[in-house]
């Protein structure tokens, strides 16, 4: 969601990024979610629109900006059909977050966890604010 916010900025990814700037919720951010980041950031497809100058500024914000926890110590019972989503699902049970996310693999579970798109995500935030 972080890079698809930054590469458009019109969309809802970009918009759930100005409300996080703006202070109305707040973000965790794990060392493994970051390393995911910057290994992403990295991709060639990626490099092409994010420079490395800029992709290391926006790791750099994320981790000043997020809420830097632990990895979990447990992984949750609930699985993706992507293991590599695994640790993202451990990492919201254990702060009891939601997740926000355009990756199928985890929106399919969203009548196990409390995963949602950035638009729906997006209604919650003004719901509340």
């Amino acid at each position: 969601m972080i890079i698809s916010g930054v590469l458009s900025i019109k969309g809802s990814p970009a918009r759930v990024l100005k409300a996080w700037r703006e202070g109305k919720f707040e973000v965790v951010v794990s060392p493994q979610l970051l390393g995911e980041l910057r290994r992403a950031l990295a991709y060639p497809k990626l490099r092409a629109r994010i420079s490395e100058v800029d992709a290391r500024a926006l790791v750099s914000w994320v981790s000043q900006a997020g809420v830097n926890v632990d990895e979990p110590e447990r992984h949750s019972s609930i699985r993706s059909n992507d293991p590599g989503d695994d640790y993202l699902i451990a990492l919201a049970a254990a702060n009891k977050a939601v997740l926000v996310s355009g990756d199928q693999h985890l929106l399919e579970l969203k009548d196990r966890i409390p995963v949602y798109a950035s638009a729906d995500f997006l209604k919650l935030v003004e719901a509340e604010g």
